[in-house]
């Protein structure tokens, strides 16, 4: 059986697994990754707006892996409208990207929830096999750490590279063209990246259960024998 000390890490470990599967989990069903500006330029140009008049022609948009909405702003006053990625504005993006990402972050759910289990393994009892221990437990979450990176990295490059909320803006947009004029990563983009640090906090908790305290050693007193102890 693992001393008290590591069965406090290991339990530690585990809850830190599971608070990275539900970071996960929550950031990829929610429609908040990206968020922007974006200027209706048709309307602008045909009207000749001025610098005070953009204002008029400025909306909003959001969007996550799987939908999104936004706000036209077109001179006719604000028209909201949501939307979702899968199935059809997926063809108009870079379809691959868009799937690998996905695809990372599921892997990376899984290995985050294999961390979990192999680490109440090692809170309950010493694994005779070395894959069940602790060097398994560093392996699954350098994987699960690795595959959020991925993502994250993968997403980024299709917003900087691909230019993916520009082209989310102009899905199915036959007659106004939108530009953007600011964009910037919300708050599931970070709960993302945050459940990167999970793994790495559970690789030094592993590495601290490895490291042997050196024990305290009590010094037994001798006990002196007099001949009037023997008589009694």
């Amino acid at each position: 059986m693992p001393g008290c000390f590591k069965k406090t890490l290991f339990a530690l470990a585990s809850l830190t697994s599971f608070v990275s599967f539900i970071l996960i989990v929550v950031a990829m069903g929610t429609p908040k990754w990206m968020a922007g500006k974006i200027l209706c330029k048709t309307g602008a140009d045909l009207v000749n707006a001025t610098d005070p008049e953009l204002v008029k022609f400025i909306g909003e948009i959001y969007y996550g892996l799987f939908r999104g909405g936004k706000i036209r702003q077109c001179g006719l006053g604000g028209r909201r409208s949501k939307f979702t990625i899968f199935p059809h504005m997926v063809k108009k993006l870079n379809t691959g990207l868009h799937v690998m990402i996905i695809t990372f972050l599921c892997v990376a759910i899984f290995f985050s929830l294999v961390s979990f289990g192999f680490c109440i393994l090692n809170a309950i009892q010493v694994p005779y096999r070395a894959i069940k221990g602790p060097a398994g437990v560093c392996l699954w979450n350098f994987l699960a750490g690795g595959f959020i990176v991925l993502a994250v990295t993968s997403f980024m490059a299709a917003v900087k590279l691909h230019h993916l909320t520009e082209r989310i803006a102009n899905f199915r947009e036959n007659v106004f063209q939108f530009i953007i004029l600011e964009e910037r990563f919300e708050d599931c983009f970070w709960l993302c990246v945050a459940s990167a640090t999970a793994p790495a906090v559970n690789l030094l908790l592993v590495a601290i259960s490895g490291i042997n305290f050196p024990k305290i050693k009590t010094k037994t007193e001798e006990a002196n024998v007099t001949a009037e102890d023997i008589m009694y």
